[in-house]
């Protein structure tokens, strides 16, 4: 017990962090406009469930497709870390992540929040990683807790908008992407340790 509180925070952050929450909320916001409060609410049970079952379904089944495929974990997370830091320069500097599009349809929950922007390449990735660092318990807990958070700040997203600010907002949007790319580079500098070893 002493052992996972110990480890619970090198889990959860990294889970924190690729979900990047604050960076999704105008970004719900938007799809979210003109809606009525039963259909947001709609649309925050899809998202978080799709995510929930994404996340689940991909752990589970990554093992398998490893060993069909002669992948390591090691591999994985040196390419795993290259994606995330590509997608975090990609962020920082703003280049082909635009994140601000139009409503689609009733369905978008599902996609896009859901999956792409709740449980994307980032999400995928560190959890992964995680598991075989610190096993399925710690690992599910901390996304069960972070989706939890993501729930809540999507209920009250026009609160926390609203005090935080767009460029509030904007600046830990930012700062998430340097740690992600700080896990990144860490996770690539363990697999090629690892593989040396």
């Amino acid at each position: 017990m002493i052992e996972l509180l110990k480890n619970f925070p090198n889990v959860f952050i990294p889970v924190f962090v690729a979900i990047d929450v604050f960076a999704l909320l105008p970004v719900f916001l938007s799809f979210t406009s003109g809606l009525s409060t039963q259909s947001v609410r709609s649309v925050i049970k899809q998202s978080v469930i799709t995510a929930l079952a994404v996340s689940i379904g991909f752990v589970t089944l990554g093992e398998v497709i490893f060993r069909l495929l002669g992948i390591t974990v090691n591999d994985f997370k040196i390419a795993g870390g290259l994606l995330l830091l590509v997608i975090a320069i990609l962020d920082i500097v703003q280049i082909g992540m635009d994140k601000e599009r139009a409503k689609v349809s009733q369905t978008v929950g599902i996609v896009p929040i859901g999956v792409p922007l709740i449980v994307g390449p980032a999400l995928l990735t560190t959890l992964i990683v995680l598991l075989e660092h610190y096993g399925a318990l710690l690992t599910l807990i901390s996304l069960l807790l972070n989706l939890l958070i993501v729930w809540i700040l999507f209920i009250y997203s026009n609160i926390v908008v609203n005090f935080i600010g767009r460029n509030g907002i904007l600046a830990i949007s930012k700062l998430m992407d340097i740690l992600l790319a700080s896990i990144a580079v860490m996770m690539i500098r363990i697999g090629i340790e690892n593989t040396l070893r």
